[in-house]
């Protein structure tokens, strides 16, 4: 079987890598917001600051030593010690221990619970073999550099072969999972590695690919017009479930945009529809300027109202009314808006990555309409490295980046990842959220009670307040709705993929995705 999507990363600690070779706790259906076992049997709560995971019984890693509940206390561990991507769980957690053999005890930390943000990393964090990794610790001046070229993982497939075109991974035939599952159906996955996404996208109407997670352009004309064995989860518009919301950070500090009308008005500038319509090719509904999915888990918090009365839509008249009425800014010989202490709006570059189309294509409709009000905006596409070091340093005008999806902490994680400016490192140092330093001494004791609570219709009021902390201060714009995986399938090889028909698994090609792996046939 031949998929195609991101690479696959080594699964040092840092990553939490394919559930094909390291295995997680749980897995997150986005279908029905739930957690469902993998290696681990079921989670208890015997109250509420404690959560006992009992393991599967039989979990092994594929060189046939048992995984244990040392392995899973070794892996969180590991976030104590070296600057990995889940340090953060050691922020809601005071102790992890190995009760028994198959019995890992979390203890979450009084002082700031979050169970929704562990639930999380349960069904993140991919668990390692601690016989293996310890010694890697030992040897290795970073282990976040480690090669990992020979993974031993829990999974189903192990690594076959690798090299600058293609990744095979092999079925496991001991699998420790056989006796729960069975073994899934392909023998060999072929991920290959495409230069672009167009030739991913030429290799599945090909034939080529089975499964893809890659932006496809204008899917549906693969089954209308060529008549192709091609589908998404849906067979008509948005085609894909919304699950991510792609969001341009503004760096609040740099002068002009510090002011937070200035950024309302670039907020109205921007042709929301024709986004929807063209960058993401019908697969979004015009995005609202609220923090919360209108769909799916997240829809029970949404209130279009309150968007409504404090948010935005796309109004070019507006963002001029308030260039002008509000800010009492002027235009100069050049056609570009100067504040009345002498701040030009602009030139400012909004930016991400060079050959993500959709993205690229958003935001040269972004700059077009920003331009056309008034604000000298203009793109800039780096190489990826580039643009995530300019993210996460902060050394940015205007980026377009990723925030949490659905998961088991949203939508906590993020207005986490928006609006709280604790934690955070200054200009110049990484961060793993808050990209443009905003800060907001009214967040923090608002997402602390709503990361304590399970009561909805209180979360729903403090997720409101903070969803109108957000639409007030404009420190970014949601652009777009956007699955949370990108699920296309050709069923020329293979057949039986998961649709709205069949939901017998959620699109998604990570979590319990997995579970397409078991119930696809070879024609």
């Amino acid at each position: 079987m031949a998929q195609a999507g991101a690479a696959w990363p080594n699964t040092a600690p840092t990553a939490f890598g394919s559930q094909l070779l390291y295995e997680t706790l749980f897995v997150y259906n986005m279908l029905s917001g739930a957690l469902e076992p993998q290696l681990a049997a079921r989670l208890e709560t015997p109250n509420p600051t404690t959560f006992r995971v009992t393991l599967r019984n039989g979990t092994r890693w594929q060189d046939g030593r048992p995984l244990t509940s040392r392995d899973v206390v070794y892996t969180f561990e590991l976030a104590k010690r070296h600057s990995v991507g889940y340090r953060t769980f050691w922020d809601y957690v005071s102790s992890v221990s190995a009760s028994s053999p198959t019995v890992v005890t979390i203890q979450l930390n009084p002082r700031k619970p979050n169970p929704g943000l562990v639930r999380h990393y349960l069904a993140s964090v991919a668990i390692l073999p601690e016989h293996i990794w310890s010694e890697v610790e030992k040897t290795e001046r970073s282990i976040l550099q480690f090669a990992n070229l020979r993974p031993v993982g829990s999974g189903p497939y192990k690594l076959k072969e690798y090299n600058n075109e293609r990744i095979v991974l092999e079925r496991d035939p001991n699998y420790w999972g056989r006796s729960v599952w069975g073994l899934p159906a392909p023998r060999y996955i072929v991920h290959p590695i495409f230069k672009s996404n167009e030739a991913g996208n030429l290799a599945l109407e090909q034939g080529q690919l089975d499964l893809s997670q890659q932006f496809v352009p204008e899917i549906w004309k693969m089954w209308q017009q060529k008549r192709l064995p091609v589908s998404t989860w849906l067979k008509q518009p948005p085609y894909h479930l919304p699950g991510h919301l792609p969001i341009i950070f503004i760096n609040v500090n740099k002068k002009g945009l510090d002011n937070p009308l200035v950024r309302r008005a670039i907020a109205y500038a921007i042709n929301y529809p024709l986004i929807a319509q063209t960058a993401m090719s019908n697969y979004s509904v015009p995005v609202n300027s609220s923090l919360i999915l209108p769909e799916g888990s997240e829809k029970k918090f949404f209130d279009a109202e309150r968007v409504r009365q404090n948010g935005w839509s796309f109004n070019p008249r507006r963002a001029v009314e308030i260039l002008e009425k509000e800010l009492g800014a002027k235009k100069g010989s050049d056609g570009i808006y100067v504040l009345p202490d002498g701040t030009r709006l602009g030139p400012w570059k909004v930016q991400c990555p060079f050959g993500w189309t959709d993205w690229n294509q958003a935001l040269e409709i972004v700059a077009s309409n920003v331009r056309a009000v008034g604000i000298d905006l203009r793109t800039e596409f780096p190489e990826y490295p580039v643009a995530n070091q300019n993210m996460a340093n902060g050394t940015f005008d205007l980026g377009l980046w990723f925030v949490s999806g659905v998961g088991p902490a949203s939508p906590w994680q993020r207005f986490r990842d928006v609006l709280d400016g604790r934690d955070v490192p200054p200009v110049g140092q990484t961060a793993f959220w808050g990209y443009n330093r905003y800060n907001n001494p009214k967040v923090g004791e608002l997402l602390d009670k709503a990361a304590a609570t399970t009561n909805e219709a209180e979360l729903k009021q403090l997720y409101g307040e903070l969803d109108k902390i957000f639409m007030a201060d404009v420190p970014v714009i949601p652009l777009m709705y956007r699955p949370l995986e990108f699920f296309q399938y050709n069923e020329t090889v293979w057949t039986g993929f998961p649709n709205a028909n069949n939901p017998y698994a959620p699109p998604m090609h990570s979590g319990a995705g997995v579970r397409i792996l078991y119930k696809i046939k070879n024609r």
